[in-house]
């Protein structure tokens, strides 16, 4: 009797488990209230929930939340994450060749741009950011190449640094 008793306490626990997607989404809807710190939590739990190789977009949202909370170095290691989960993850090479650039990794950060522009060859953004850390790594001319093919991928601002800094 007590056991029937437990089991009938123990299965609506059960059956009112959020699953990871559920969790995802609720982590979600957090990131887009501004909610960071939720969002993390709940992204955090579908990922313990499921930590399926299929799972990264979870790893990068994560990742996108603890950048908007200036953690710089757990966004880097989520995106490495992303990236060991699915390395043609094009996206978490930019975002984080961002942060290594924010952290004056240049050599990092132009190594994750070089391996965005490899996956999307016809990413402005990439070739633009790549050509800022080249120029502060004073290659100048490293970085004009860049600036050029962003701007002849119709990336208006590097127009101008090509004209204030190429000549």
């Amino acid at each position: 009797m007590k056991k029937l008793l437990l089991l009938l306490l123990f299965i609506p626990l059960v059956s009112f488990g959020q699953t990871a997607e559920e969790y995802y989404q609720s982590g979600y809807d957090k990131d887009e209230a501004g909610d960071y710190k939720g969002a993390i939590a709940d992204y955090t739990k579908a990922i313990e929930l499921n930590p399926n190789p299929n799972y990264a977009d979870t790893y990068f949202s994560r990742g996108f939340a603890k950048y908007n909370l200036k953690d710089y170095n757990g966004a880097i290691a989520d995106y490495t994450k992303v990236i060991e989960l699915n390395p043609n993850y094009a996206d978490a090479y930019f975002s984080r060749g961002l942060l290594k650039f924010v952290l004056k990794d240049l050599t990092g950060a132009i190594a994750d741009f070089t391996e965005e522009i490899e996956l999307n060859p016809n990413y402005a953004d990439a070739y633009f950011s790549r050509g800022l850390s080249k120029s502060d790594l004073k290659d100048l001319t490293g970085a004009c190449a860049d600036w050029k093919k962003a701007a002849s991928l119709g990336y208006t601002n590097s127009a101008e640094w090509v004209a204030n800094q190429c000549n």
